[in-house]
């Protein structure tokens, strides 16, 4: 007679639990002050320039927002590995350009969008493989690998520039075109979100990625793939780059070498300042586009007031340095009240 023995389930602490819950409303509280943060300052720029919120102003402001959005979400899954992707900016470029190409030369509109994705994936398979293969750090592969494709990127395109006289109307359409205030852009990224948010909440491969970034070693022992896991974050990251080089191209509609110079820096600010701990593990994309949102609108609020734009970047870098400070705090906090309940969990035991 065979006997089968039942799988050994492991219990969760409650001093976990607690920590988990105890997590959980903090972040939620730091997604809850970007929302307000930016909610005042477009109330109090509304209140001093009264055409700072037309219909226009709005769209403006989301049309603005949507390409650091899409870049930021792809940004913050990677985060949430206890990695980084510092290629972003010089992917987005060299997928704007590429899709500009195959527009130029009559190509469809949906193709080049499938174009730049697929570029994007595969810059994204690089860095993946990189980190999750070769376990180089991600901050020395992706600040490798963000040359290089500036590099390509420099060379493929020289002094060429793609305007939207070479591209056909309808994309350029799409690019300004919406319902009401709402631009096009702004819904498709709104789509993406709430799909990639699904995706990190509801399945386990979402769900590993968080445990992943909390402690990689200890997700390793409970049989998650790390490295599946980071290569599926890198390649979507990318994905995400490219899809919103296509769509930054058929916002702005001009492409050259030097487009998406930079924006690295200021989507791992959207990010780290939506809430998503740089240290991995915890945050949400939702609160990663909060960000996003609100540093372009700061971008839009400044002159409005009569403010000069050079103090954006300052800005950017003060919540930067702001947000690390706070995560600083919470993770300390957090620790101590593990080590308070652990403590009283001890102190019961020999009681």
């Amino acid at each position: 007679m065979t006997v089968t023995a039942e799988p050994v389930r492991q219990r969760t602490a409650p001093e976990s639990v607690a920590a988990r819950r105890f997590l959980d409303k903090v972040f939620k509280a730091r997604e809850l002050a970007v929302a307000a943060v930016l909610v005042l300052m477009l109330g109090a720029t509304q209140l001093s320039n009264s055409e700072f919120l037309s219909q226009q102003g709005i769209k403006d402001l989301m049309l603005n927002a949507t390409i650091l959005v899409l870049v930021a979400v792809g940004q913050a899954m990677v985060v949430i590995t206890r990695n980084v992707d510092l290629s972003v900016g010089s992917v987005l470029g060299i997928s704007a350009f590429a899709a500009g190409v195959h527009l130029q030369g009559g190509g469809s509109p949906f193709v080049a969008v499938l174009l730049a994705v697929g570029l994007g994936a595969v810059f994204g398979v690089l860095n993946g493989a990189l980190v999750s293969l070769g376990k180089v750090p991600a901050l020395v592969v992706t600040l490798g690998t963000l040359y290089i494709v500036r590099g390509l990127d420099s060379l493929w395109v020289g002094s060429r520039q793609i305007t939207a006289d070479a591209l056909p109307q309808s994309f350029v359409d799409f690019g300004h075109d919406g319902l009401w205030v709402v631009p096009c852009l702004a819904l498709l990224a709104v789509l993406v979100l709430a799909a990639v948010g699904y995706y990190l909440r509801s399945y386990r491969g979402g769900r590993d990625m968080y445990a992943l970034g909390s402690s990689p070693e200890a997700a390793r022992l409970a049989g998650v793939p790390v490295r599946a896991r980071i290569m599926t974050a890198y390649v979507l990251c990318g994905a995400l780059a490219g899809l919103a080089g296509a769509l930054y191209l058929a916002r702005f509609g001009n492409v050259d070498s030097a487009t998406g110079s930079g924006y690295e820096l200021t989507v791992v600010s959207a990010v780290v300042v939506g809430g998503v701990a740089f240290t991995g593990g915890s945050g949400t994309v939702y609160g990663a586009a909060l960000g996003a949102v609100l540093l372009t609108s700061i971008n839009s609020v400044l002159p409005a007031i009569g403010v000069s734009s050079v103090w954006v970047t300052a800005i950017n870098g003060f919540l930067l340095l702001l947000a690390i400070a706070v995560d600083r705090i919470l993770a300390l906090r957090v620790a101590g009240v593990l080590r308070k309940k652990a403590a009283q969990k001890r102190s019961a035991r020999h009681g």
